[in-house]
């Protein structure tokens, strides 16, 4: 077997392909940064700075976005995802990595106008995804973004 590896061998060397090198957040299953809980921007620009390729330009992006479009927006990182919300009142967005999108989850989505075209199984709930290719209208993601921090925020 001189020169082949073995099944085993093979195995070990793709899950230590897989980690991370030392201080980098884990990649969860379908490329979402796994990033400690925490409230406020610290926590937010690692969620971003791990996200992986393209999605973390936009990230720094969105974030300049909403940060631009609601001074004083409240922030958090929890169950992986960057949550926007204002202080004392709740959560009006999410966002989450996934292997080929990015997924705003605009809480009150259905409130919005023009609705985000994203369903979901909350009756609330609106998604907007963005892929790699897309255009962002940031006319239209402030106006939404603008629209939702007015709303009551989900509590989480």
């Amino acid at each position: 077997m001189a020169g082949k590896t073995s099944k085993a061998e093979a195995n070990v060397t793709k899950k230590s392909a897989a980690k991370p090198a030392a201080g980098e957040p884990t990649l969860l299953s379908g490329g979402n940064p796994q990033i400690a809980k925490g409230y406020g921007d610290a926590p937010v620009q690692a969620y971003i700075a791990a996200m992986p390729g393209w999605k973390s330009d936009v990230g720094h992006r969105l974030d300049a976005l909403i940060t631009r479009t609601v001074p004083g927006v409240y922030k958090a990182v929890k169950w992986n995802s960057p949550l926007y919300g204002i202080e004392g009142q709740g959560w009006f967005l999410g966002v989450h990595c996934f292997a080929k999108y990015i997924k705003l989850a605009f809480f009150r989505g259905m409130s919005l106008s023009p609705i985000p075209p994203g369903e979901s199984k909350q009756r609330e709930v609106r998604y907007f995804h963005i892929h790699e290719a897309d255009q962002l209208d940031e006319a239209q993601l402030a106006a939404w973004v603008e629209q939702a921090s007015k709303l009551p925020g989900e509590r989480m």
